[in-house]
């Protein structure tokens, strides 16, 4: 039996989805109106969303927090130099979108 992407994801959106490009657009359009206080940093060479979600957050599942508030498509492979913005409270970002 594999282990899928979400199998420990939090359902978000009524239980919906995990994350959709509703979902994606709304944290996205209140990190850069200044709606949700945030953290920058540039990744370097073979950090991952995943791993700097399990650092922010102490859970690897909200990478897709990440990527959404970076205007980031698929957010497990992105290339080292690219800035990104971490939501500093992921509490703010799920009753947002619950």
């Amino acid at each position: 039996m594999s282990i899928g992407r979400y199998t420990f994801s939090v359902s978000i959106g009524e239980g919906k989805g995990k994350s959709n490009p509703r979902v994606s657009s709304k944290i996205y359009t209140a990190v850069t109106t200044g709606a949700i206080p945030i953290s920058i940093r540039k990744l370097e060479r073979g950090e991952r969303l995943d791993t700097i979600s399990m650092d922010a957050y102490g859970s690897p599942v909200y990478w897709w927090v990440i990527a959404a508030a970076s205007g980031i498509g698929w957010g497990l492979q992105v290339p080292p130099g690219t800035t990104i913005r971490i939501p500093v409270n992921i509490g703010q970002i799920l009753g947002m979108v619950t």
